[in-house]
Protein backbone atom coordinates (compact mmCIF):
# COMPACT_ATOMS: atom_id res chain seq x y z
CA UNK A 1 0.00 0.00 0.00
CA UNK A 2 1.35 3.96 -0.82
CA UNK A 3 1.78 6.51 1.76
CA UNK A 4 -1.36 8.08 3.06
CA UNK A 5 -2.62 11.26 1.85
CA UNK A 6 -2.36 12.71 5.31
CA UNK A 7 1.48 11.77 5.80
CA UNK A 8 2.45 14.01 2.80
CA UNK A 9 4.26 16.92 3.96
CA UNK A 10 7.71 19.30 3.46
CA UNK A 11 9.53 21.59 5.37
CA UNK A 12 9.92 25.12 4.08
CA UNK A 13 13.43 25.97 4.86
CA UNK A 14 14.46 28.49 1.28
CA UNK A 15 13.76 31.82 2.79
CA UNK A 16 11.63 34.44 4.82
CA UNK A 17 9.81 37.80 3.46
CA UNK A 18 9.96 40.58 5.87
CA UNK A 19 8.07 44.00 5.44
CA UNK A 20 11.49 45.69 5.54
CA UNK A 21 12.22 43.64 1.93
CA UNK A 22 8.91 43.81 0.14
CA UNK A 23 7.84 46.47 -2.44
CA UNK A 24 5.67 49.06 -1.57
CA UNK A 25 4.20 48.40 -4.69
CA UNK A 26 2.45 44.49 -5.02
CA UNK A 27 2.93 44.87 -8.44
CA UNK A 28 6.24 45.45 -8.39
CA UNK A 29 6.80 42.84 -6.03
CA UNK A 30 5.33 40.17 -8.24
CA UNK A 31 7.51 41.45 -11.08
CA UNK A 32 10.49 40.86 -8.63
CA UNK A 33 8.95 37.55 -7.93
CA UNK A 34 8.14 36.38 -11.57
CA UNK A 35 11.76 37.25 -12.52
CA UNK A 36 13.07 35.10 -9.62
CA UNK A 37 10.66 32.13 -10.98
CA UNK A 38 11.65 32.61 -14.53
CA UNK A 39 15.43 32.68 -13.73
CA UNK A 40 14.85 29.42 -12.21
CA UNK A 41 13.28 27.34 -14.78
CA UNK A 42 10.24 26.54 -13.57
CA UNK A 43 7.81 24.70 -15.68
CA UNK A 44 5.43 27.68 -16.74
CA UNK A 45 6.18 29.96 -14.11
CA UNK A 46 3.42 31.86 -16.05
CA UNK A 47 0.63 29.43 -15.06
CA UNK A 48 -2.00 30.55 -12.77
CA UNK A 49 -5.54 29.41 -11.32
CA UNK A 50 -8.24 31.60 -11.78
CA UNK A 51 -11.37 31.07 -9.79
CA UNK A 52 -14.59 32.60 -11.17
CA UNK A 53 -18.22 31.92 -9.75
CA UNK A 54 -21.81 32.44 -11.19
CA UNK A 55 -24.20 35.24 -10.20
CA UNK A 56 -25.54 32.94 -8.01
CA UNK A 57 -22.10 32.34 -6.16
CA UNK A 58 -21.03 28.72 -7.65
CA UNK A 59 -17.34 28.56 -7.86
CA UNK A 60 -15.59 27.09 -11.10
CA UNK A 61 -11.89 26.98 -11.11
CA UNK A 62 -8.90 26.20 -14.05
CA UNK A 63 -5.45 26.95 -14.67
CA UNK A 64 -4.48 29.43 -17.64
CA UNK A 65 -1.50 31.38 -18.66
CA UNK A 66 -0.41 35.08 -17.85
CA UNK A 67 0.39 36.97 -21.15
CA UNK A 68 0.66 40.38 -19.39
CA UNK A 69 0.93 42.56 -16.76
CA UNK A 70 1.41 45.72 -15.87
CA UNK A 71 0.02 48.69 -13.12
CA UNK A 72 -3.03 48.39 -14.29
CA UNK A 73 -3.86 44.20 -14.00
CA UNK A 74 -2.91 40.91 -14.92
CA UNK A 75 -4.19 39.51 -18.49
CA UNK A 76 -4.73 36.31 -19.81
CA UNK A 77 -6.55 35.40 -22.66
CA UNK A 78 -9.62 33.05 -24.00
CA UNK A 79 -13.05 32.13 -25.63
CA UNK A 80 -15.17 34.65 -24.15
CA UNK A 81 -18.00 32.24 -24.60
CA UNK A 82 -16.34 29.34 -22.46
CA UNK A 83 -17.53 28.69 -19.15
CA UNK A 84 -14.77 31.22 -17.31
CA UNK A 85 -16.01 33.67 -20.00
CA UNK A 86 -19.63 33.42 -19.45
CA UNK A 87 -18.95 33.53 -15.76
CA UNK A 88 -16.95 36.80 -15.69
CA UNK A 89 -19.64 38.16 -17.83
CA UNK A 90 -21.84 37.31 -14.87
CA UNK A 91 -19.55 38.46 -12.06
CA UNK A 92 -16.75 39.99 -13.15
CA UNK A 93 -14.77 39.25 -9.39
CA UNK A 94 -12.72 36.62 -9.72
CA UNK A 95 -8.94 35.40 -8.31
CA UNK A 96 -5.98 34.26 -9.77
CA UNK A 97 -3.40 32.02 -7.92
CA UNK A 98 0.21 31.76 -8.78
CA UNK A 99 2.54 28.58 -6.74
CA UNK A 100 6.11 28.41 -7.36
CA UNK A 101 6.67 24.96 -5.64
CA UNK A 102 10.27 25.05 -5.97
CA UNK A 103 10.74 28.12 -4.45
CA UNK A 104 8.15 27.83 -1.49
CA UNK A 105 5.61 30.65 -2.82
CA UNK A 106 2.43 31.53 -3.86
CA UNK A 107 0.56 34.69 -5.02
CA UNK A 108 -3.07 35.28 -4.72
CA UNK A 109 -4.92 38.35 -6.53
CA UNK A 110 -7.98 38.68 -6.14
CA UNK A 111 -9.29 41.22 -8.59
CA UNK A 112 -12.44 42.72 -10.92
CA UNK A 113 -11.60 41.55 -14.19
CA UNK A 114 -12.60 43.24 -17.62
CA UNK A 115 -11.73 42.95 -21.28
CA UNK A 116 -8.59 44.25 -22.62
CA UNK A 117 -8.99 46.58 -25.75
CA UNK A 118 -9.88 44.99 -29.51
CA UNK A 119 -6.05 46.27 -30.18
CA UNK A 120 -4.95 44.30 -27.51
CA UNK A 121 -6.59 41.03 -28.47
CA UNK A 122 -5.79 41.68 -32.10
CA UNK A 123 -2.44 41.92 -31.37
CA UNK A 124 -1.43 39.17 -29.11
CA UNK A 125 -3.77 36.94 -31.51
CA UNK A 126 -1.35 37.50 -34.26
CA UNK A 127 1.43 37.15 -32.38
CA UNK A 128 0.56 33.28 -31.82
CA UNK A 129 1.49 30.14 -33.94
CA UNK A 130 -0.59 29.65 -36.81
CA UNK A 131 -2.13 26.71 -35.22
CA UNK A 132 -2.98 27.92 -32.85
CA UNK A 133 -5.01 30.92 -34.62
CA UNK A 134 -6.72 28.36 -36.20
CA UNK A 135 -7.95 26.09 -32.91
CA UNK A 136 -9.57 29.37 -31.93
CA UNK A 137 -12.12 28.63 -34.57
CA UNK A 138 -12.27 25.26 -34.18
CA UNK A 139 -13.31 25.14 -30.43
CA UNK A 140 -16.57 26.14 -28.98
CA UNK A 141 -14.91 26.09 -26.05
CA UNK A 142 -16.60 24.56 -22.79
CA UNK A 143 -19.40 22.45 -24.99
CA UNK A 144 -20.20 18.81 -25.68
CA UNK A 145 -18.36 17.50 -28.71
CA UNK A 146 -18.75 13.89 -29.93
CA UNK A 147 -15.34 13.23 -30.55
CA UNK A 148 -11.81 14.53 -31.16
CA UNK A 149 -12.19 13.58 -35.10
CA UNK A 150 -15.35 15.86 -35.24
CA UNK A 151 -12.53 18.57 -34.05
CA UNK A 152 -9.62 17.47 -36.35
CA UNK A 153 -11.90 17.54 -39.59
CA UNK A 154 -12.89 21.40 -38.40
CA UNK A 155 -9.28 22.35 -38.23
CA UNK A 156 -8.62 20.53 -41.55
CA UNK A 157 -11.66 22.14 -42.82
CA UNK A 158 -9.77 25.50 -41.96
CA UNK A 159 -6.34 24.87 -42.83
CA UNK A 160 -7.85 24.40 -46.32
CA UNK A 161 -10.05 27.62 -45.71
CA UNK A 162 -6.90 30.13 -44.81
CA UNK A 163 -4.30 28.65 -47.21
CA UNK A 164 -1.83 31.19 -48.17
CA UNK A 165 -3.89 33.87 -46.18
CA UNK A 166 -3.91 35.51 -42.48
CA UNK A 167 -6.13 33.51 -40.14
CA UNK A 168 -8.18 36.49 -38.82
CA UNK A 169 -8.89 37.13 -34.84
CA UNK A 170 -12.52 35.07 -34.05
CA UNK A 171 -14.79 38.29 -32.61
CA UNK A 172 -15.46 35.71 -29.53
CA UNK A 173 -11.76 35.26 -28.69
CA UNK A 174 -9.49 38.10 -26.62
CA UNK A 175 -8.33 39.18 -23.49
CA UNK A 176 -9.36 40.00 -20.06
CA UNK A 177 -7.92 42.28 -17.47
CA UNK A 178 -7.59 41.35 -13.79
CA UNK A 179 -7.59 44.74 -11.68
CA UNK A 180 -6.18 43.88 -8.46
CA UNK A 181 -7.94 45.05 -5.23
CA UNK A 182 -6.07 42.76 -2.83
CA UNK A 183 -2.71 40.82 -3.67
CA UNK A 184 -1.20 38.37 -0.79
CA UNK A 185 2.28 36.75 -0.80
CA UNK A 186 3.17 33.59 0.80
CA UNK A 187 6.12 32.09 1.67
CA UNK A 188 7.03 29.13 3.40
CA UNK A 189 8.97 28.96 6.85
CA UNK A 190 9.99 26.23 9.17
CA UNK A 191 7.65 24.63 11.64
CA UNK A 192 4.90 25.92 9.55
CA UNK A 193 5.06 29.63 9.91
CA UNK A 194 4.89 30.94 6.84
CA UNK A 195 5.43 34.75 5.79
CA UNK A 196 2.37 35.78 4.54
CA UNK A 197 1.85 39.45 3.46
CA UNK A 198 -1.24 41.09 2.22
CA UNK A 199 -1.63 44.27 0.02
CA UNK A 200 -4.75 45.98 -0.20
CA UNK A 201 -6.09 48.61 -2.12
CA UNK A 202 -7.11 52.04 -0.31
CA UNK A 203 -7.75 55.32 -1.40
CA UNK A 204 -4.01 56.12 -0.10
CA UNK A 205 -2.55 54.03 -2.56
CA UNK A 206 -1.66 50.04 -1.01
CA UNK A 207 -1.73 48.94 2.64
CA UNK A 208 0.43 46.36 3.06
CA UNK A 209 -0.51 43.89 6.82
CA UNK A 210 1.15 40.74 8.45
CA UNK A 211 -1.22 37.88 8.01
CA UNK A 212 -0.73 34.57 10.55
CA UNK A 213 -0.03 31.54 8.91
Amino acid sequence: MGRSVADLRREYTRAGLHESDAHPDPVEQFRRWFDEAISANLHEPNAMTLATATRAGLPSARVVLLKGFDERGFVFYTNYEGRKGRELEENPYCALVFYWGELERQVRIEGRASRVSVEESEAYYQSRPRGSRLGAWVSEQSRPVGGREALEGRLRELEREYEGREVPRPPFWGGYRVEPGEMEFWQGRENRLHDRLVYRRSDEGWEIERLQP
